[in-house]
């Protein structure tokens, strides 16, 4: 048994194991290519990052999406409301998660998290 696997990513478990090219999750039966096939993988997308929106759809430079949840805005009494939607989207590599770059209306230019938001 190989005390070098990396816990799943879905459920945080530790007890991971390798079946054949993948690895497996025993506690919530989760399955995921190893380190190897994963940078195979990524490179056939040129290596560029994928991010999804809450729901799992894939997000690209230009898209319209809609705030999911209620945000807290610091300075501002009232927040970005739920339903609120933003246009012509940039996807960055921001700082603490935040990689959606964009200009709301009504609060100005701000990075949002890709999991509060759904592409329209």
């Amino acid at each position: 048994m190989n005390e070098n696997l990396p816990p799943c990513p879905e459920c945080s478990g530790v007890y991971t194991y390798e079946m054949g090219a993948l690895l497996v999750c025993p506690e919530c039966g989760h399955e995921w290519p190893a380190a190897g096939e994963a940078a195979a993988a990524e490179g056939d997308t040129g290596g560029a990052q994928v991010i999804k929106d809450a729901v799992g759809n894939v997000l690209s430079d230009g898209d319209t999406v809609t705030v999911v949840k209620t945000l807290k805005v610091k300075g501002s009494p009232t927040g970005i409301k739920a339903g609120t939607k933003v246009r012509n989207i940039r996807l960055v590599n921001g700082v603490d998660g935040h990689d959606i770059d964009c200009k709301v209306d009504g609060f100005g230019p701000m990075q949002l998290k890709s999991s509060v938001v759904k592409k329209v």
